[in-house]
């Protein structure tokens, strides 16, 4: 396959989401009575994906599904999105992973994942999908798939490598993180990946520090409806990149949203600062939450109409 200069690739998870929608989340042992259910495409890779196809990235899948309905449907639905499926393999022996999401009428949620096919992507996965990565703009990842085929598709690929390290580990491996060019996580899996509290500004400022001792170039930590905070190797200060207030009604894959948007961004503009980039990507993730689901909520805004020169942003004393 000859090299393609906007190529977005994310090797990653598929899967069903199962969404009931409830007036707040139910603590242990307590039975809600819910007012909606809904069943829709999600799993972390496929949700960034199609985040980035919704924006016109050049977009293509590695990924594992089910030899089930769940699996021959979302094939289909990638495909609807325009997205390469050339290898989105089927797994005989295995269902399309799912997830069980609960979301409160606040917006907030809960997840518990099942992997099923999405826990055998292999590194021969990866090596039958060799060229495409290899020429990727940006190789996106997750931890919803083994890590080492991720290790290996980032060892092969020559582009930007962005590591979306979610559902959160407490050790991550530390070849993987000296070959990850941009590091992303939330609050709460910056605090497990660090082993301290990143509620304040000062402890995102440590989180991020920390991070970029493992070895990774440049570390993002979203924030939710307070943007992002980053910085790099190159340039350690930390910047808190603000984000636009909304009024939140379901959260669920806003941080895959802002992942899509960044991959899409760098990928057709790769000389963008990185700071516009991501408040771009936060513009995304805010009109996410405005809206029901995940895949479905994410907007269609072309790059070029999406990206901006302004910037809102302050140092992270």
């Amino acid at each position: 396959m000859a090299a393609n200069l906007s190529r977005i690739v994310v090797l990653g998870s598929c899967s069903v989401d199962f969404t009931t929608y409830a007036p707040k989340l139910p603590g242990p042992g307590e039975t809600l009575h819910g007012y909606k259910f809904t069943t829709s495409y999600g799993g972390k890779g496929a949700n960034q994906c199609i985040a980035a196809a919704k924006l016109g990235g050049n977009t293509a899948m590695v990924a594992r599904i089910g030899d089930d309905k769940w699996g021959n449907d979302y094939v289909e639905n990638l495909k609807k999105f325009n997205v390469d499926t050339t290898h989105v393999h089927i797994t005989s022996d295995r269902g399309t992973g799912i997830a069980q999401i609960n979301v409160s009428k606040s917006g907030e949620n809960q997840i518990v994942i099942v992997a099923g096919a999405n826990d055998v992507l292999s590194v021969d996965d990866v090596e039958i999908a060799k060229d495409l990565i290899c020429n990727a703009s940006v190789l996106l990842c997750q931890l919803e798939t083994p890590i080492v085929a991720t290790k290996k598709a980032f060892q092969l690929c020559k582009g930007v490598r962005i590591l979306n390290a979610a559902p959160a580990a407490s050790h991550l491996d530390k070849e993987l993180l000296s070959l990850t060019t941009i590091l992303c996580v939330n609050e709460s899996e910056a605090s497990v990946l660090t082993g301290n509290p990143a509620v304040t500004m000062s402890d995102i400022a440590k989180a991020i520090e920390d991070l970029l001792r493992l070895g990774c170039k440049i570390v993002i930590i979203t924030l939710g409806e307070n943007g992002a905070a980053f910085a790099s190797i190159d340039d350690p200060q930390p910047l808190h990149v603000m984000s636009d207030k909304v009024t939140a009604v379901d959260t669920t894959g806003a941080g895959d949203a802002f992942l899509g948007a960044l991959a899409a961004l760098l990928a057709v503009y790769p000389d963008t600062p990185l700071k516009n980039a991501i408040a771009s990507a936060c513009k995304v993730a805010s009109v996410s939450v405005t809206k029901e689901g995940t895949q479905t909520s994410y907007p269609h805004i072309p790059c070029a109409d999406l990206l901006s020169d302004k910037c809102v942003f302050e140092k992270i004393l």
